[in-house]
């Protein structure tokens, strides 16, 4: 029976490259990640990596909304809420920030394992 690699940070929701149907479990999960629009397109559908593309680019791109919300919170929402609201308000800009993180390293892994990279288990 054959042993299917995923390596550390791999997405829960796709199945390991080269496993049975991981290639429509990705574009799913791609999909999620995407603007809703995206999934009238079926040019992204048919490849899964040009939509991989598109995903890591999407990803970075609420990345840079997220640290430009973080950077600007303090000074943007002083006016209009007291400081208790504003720290709540710079902490989820952070815990977004990390989550985004571990989002891009998995759409990365995602798209490099589409464009033929493949894993090894270590030990």
């Amino acid at each position: 029976m054959p042993t299917y690699v995923a390596p550390p940070g791999w997405p829960r929701e796709v199945r390991p490259p080269d496993a049975p149907d991981w290639e429509a479990t990705a574009a799913n999960w791609l999909l999620d990640l995407c603007p809703p629009d995206y999934r009238r397109y079926s040019g992204l559908r048919r490849h899964v990596v040009v939509l991989a593309r598109f995903a890591v680019l999407h990803v970075e791109s609420q990345q840079a909304a997220v640290r430009r919300g973080l950077s600007q919170a303090r000074a943007d929402l002083r006016e209009v809420a007291d400081e208790a609201v504003v720290e709540a308000a710079v902490q989820t800009f952070q815990l977004e920030d990390a989550r985004l993180l571990g989002v891009r390293r998995a759409v990365g892994l995602v798209e490099e394992a589409l464009r033929g990279r493949r894993y090894t288990a270590r030990l």
